[in-house]
C-alpha cells in the first residue's frame, strides 16, 4: 500500500504574497492566511425519463478571505477612497508556495481583479498583544503561473 511522503507535505508558512495596486508592488508579509476558493454556478436540468435532476455548470464566482497582522492602512485607504470619492480599488494578488523542504516545487497563482467587501477601520482590544484583522474579498479571474510537481509516495 502507498502513503503520501511527507516530502510532498508544503509547510504553510514558506510562501510569499505580493499585491500589486494602483501599478504599486507590495509584499503583503503581514498576511497571517489567505484562502481564495472558486465556486462554480450550476443550473439544474430536469430530463424526459429520469426522475433525478441534472446539474449543469453556467458560471462561476471567486471570492476569498484573508487574516492579516493590523499593521498597515492601505486597505482603510481603499475603502476612504471609494467612501469619500466613488472610487473602487481592483488589485490582483500573487500567492506562491514554495517549501525548500519540499519535493514537489512551487504553485503560483496570480489572483486577478481583487474587491474589497469590506474593511476594519478602526481596533481596540486590551487582551489582546497582537492586533489582526480579517477581509473578505471577490475576484474577477485567476491564472496558475507555476503547479506542484508529482506527489511523492513512498
Amino acid at each position: 500500500m502507498s502513503t503520501l511522503a511527507v516530502e510532498s507535505i508544503v509547510n504553510g508558512a514558506m510562501g510569499r504574497c505580493i499585491a500589486t495596486i494602483d501599478g504599486n508592488v507590495e509584499e503583503m508579509f503581514y498576511v497571517k492566511n489567505i484562502e481564495v476558493n472558486v465556486e462554480k454556478e450550476k443550473n439544474e436540468v430536469k430530463v424526459l425519463g429520469q426522475t433525478g435532476a441534472k446539474h449543469k455548470a453556467n458560471g462561476w464566482s471567486g471570492s476569498g478571505s484573508m487574516t492579516i497582522y493590523y499593521c498597515t492602512s492601505k486597505f482603510r485607504e481603499m475603502m476612504l477612497k471609494y467612501i469619500k470619492n466613488g472610487i473602487d480599488t481592483y488589485f490582483d494578488i500573487l500567492i506562491e508556495n514554495e517549501d525548500p523542504s519540499t519535493k514537489i516545487g512551487k504553485q503560483t497563482v496570480i489572483v486577478k481583479g481583487v474587491n474589497l467587501d469590506s474593511a476594519l477601520m478602526g481596533k481596540l482590544d486590551i487582551d489582546s498583544t497582537e492586533l489582526d484583522e480579517d477581509i473578505d474579498f471577490t475576484f474577477n479571474n485567476i491564472d496558475m503561473l507555476n503547479e506542484f510537481g508529482e506527489l511523492i509516495v513512498e
